[in-house]
């Protein structure tokens, strides 16, 4: 690890964030199987759902408690005690309270004014805290708040015993320099831990992720696949790969669990995995343009940003449309088979016609056949 990069700490909500996706429900053993691959990945908190939905959702939460993982489990709670009772009945020990933090949601939601929810904020963290619970305060539309207003509530909920503030940016509003702007803003009204949780309506949670943690955020909310309400979240994939490859930070994630971790949860979540999404998308190692292969072939640091081995993966070449000799070379031996540059050329053009017609790359079946149909027999 590079001692000059902070500690990012990775909190994923893919249990109750993700669950929100509209047409996902986990069951009590999905969310076990999930909770325990999460761990086995190293995250440092899970976000295990939200009690008040019922005995079921509290249930599953007590089931993913008693498996003893290593890392903090936490339910998440709307502003008042009878939620706070309902994560007591889930066995857990840590709670996200989340209060709205914008004026306009302060005003539709509560009916109040910010000194209001300050108290309100007040009551609630202290009747967690004595019940024992370790409290973290969530700021709904934390994006559209005034930084001021923001620091009258933080202060109520410091005083109260909250140790750490969730920065949402609910609607996904931000950019990354404004989402910088905006952690540095609060980061000069509290010294208590901020944690961002950003929401991937125009595409940039994970890019808003990255900005607030170069702001001073040291906890990133995410999830895995970006699974979450509407667009979806910071994907935990590609947050915890970015995280000391292109960006500032160091995490405790073992990028070579995150393979097995996203199918897992796509299954559960009954959604494909595409093709080319970052970091665990089946094509994102793949090849088959002939300038890149013809390169990579020789020195894979110049088409190769991420090493494929980080994550349990290898690099594939693929022949079709784009693909070049050296590619075609590389593969016939790759399969027994010494191909010289005129047999390439002359079998290119073939590969090439499929192409157009099938839109698809050679199978592995078909390049053998072609092979000993051009060399006149097997390897």
């Amino acid at each position: 690890m590079n001692v000059d990069h902070p500690r990012i700490f990775i909190n994923d909500t893919t249990l109750r964030d993700g669950e929100q996706a509209p047409r996902v429900a986990f069951t009590a053993r999905d969310k076990v199987a999930i909770a325990k691959a999460l761990a086995a990945a190293g995250v440092d908190e899970i976000e295990a759902g939200t009690p008040a939905m019922g005995r079921d959702e509290i249930d599953a939460i007590s089931r993913v408690v008693a498996e003893g993982l290593p890392c903090r489990v936490m339910a998440w709670c709307r502003l008042n005690k009878n939620d706070v009772d309902a994560a007591l009945s889930a066995g857990v020990s840590h709670v996200n309270i989340s209060a709205p933090m914008s004026r306009l949601q302060i005003s539709v939601k509560l009916g109040v004014d910010v000194p209001a929810v300050a108290e309100r904020v007040r009551s609630v963290v202290s009747y967690a805290r004595e019940r024992g619970l370790t409290v973290a305060l969530g700021g709904e539309d934390s994006s559209r708040a005034d930084p001021r207003d923001v620091g009258v509530i933080l202060r109520a909920a410091q005083q109260a015993g909250a140790w750490r503030y969730r920065f949402a940016d609910t609607l996904g509003l931000l950019d990354p320099f404004s989402a910088f702007e905006a952690i540095s803003n609060v980061r000069a009204e509290t010294d208590l831990p901020i944690e961002f949780h950003g929401h991937d309506d125009v595409g940039l949670a994970t890019a808003n992720t990255l900005a607030a943690t170069r702001a001073g955020a040291t906890h990133a909310s995410v999830t895995v696949l970006g699974l979450g309400e509407r667009a979806g979240n910071a994907a935990l994939e590609e947050i915890a790969v970015a995280l000391g490859h292109v960006a500032r930070g160091q995490t405790n994630i073992s990028a070579d669990q995150l393979p097995g971790l996203s199918k897992l949860v796509a299954r559960a979540a009954r959604r494909r995995i595409g093709r080319s999404k970052a970091i665990v998308g089946a094509d994102v190692f793949t090849h088959e343009s002939g300038i890149h292969v013809a390169a990579l072939l020789k020195d894979a640091r110049t088409y190769q940003g991420i090493d494929p081995a980080l994550l349990g993966r290898r690099n594939t070449v693929v022949l079709a449309k784009h693909s070049g000799v050296a590619a075609l070379k590389s593969k016939g031996a790759e399969l027994g088979f010494d191909i010289d540059r005129d047999l390439a050329n002359a079998l290119l053009a073939q590969i090439r016609q499929r192409a157009n017609e099938k839109a698809a790359p050679m199978t592995k079946r078909e390049l053998k056949n072609l092979f000993k149909s051009a060399c006149g027999g097997a390897p």
